[in-house]
């Protein structure tokens, strides 16, 4: 998972899905979201589409599951 390659020293399945991204644990800034954007859109090899953003926050690593997988699903067969 793209937020477990943020040199953690946590497995992906110690992470709770409401783990909060700007907490004590992640310390995900804004500037950290906006990366973890990018390598997603780099992942699916597509970029995620605006209205994925519009109205909506990300908070939580379940936000950006959720994220990962309506992208995936909005993205081109590889």
């Amino acid at each position: 998972m793209v937020i477990a390659e943020r040199g953690l020293a946590l497995r992906p399945s110690e992470l709770s899905d409401d783990e909060p991204l700007g907490g004590e644990t992640l310390r995900i800034s804004s500037m950290g979201l906006l990366g973890i954007f990018t390598r997603l859109e780099d992942e699916l090899d597509s970029p995620l589409p605006d209205d994925l953003f519009a109205g909506r926050s990300y908070k939580t690593v379940r936000d950006l599951v959720d994220l990962a997988v309506e992208g995936a699903e909005g993205s081109p067969a590889r």
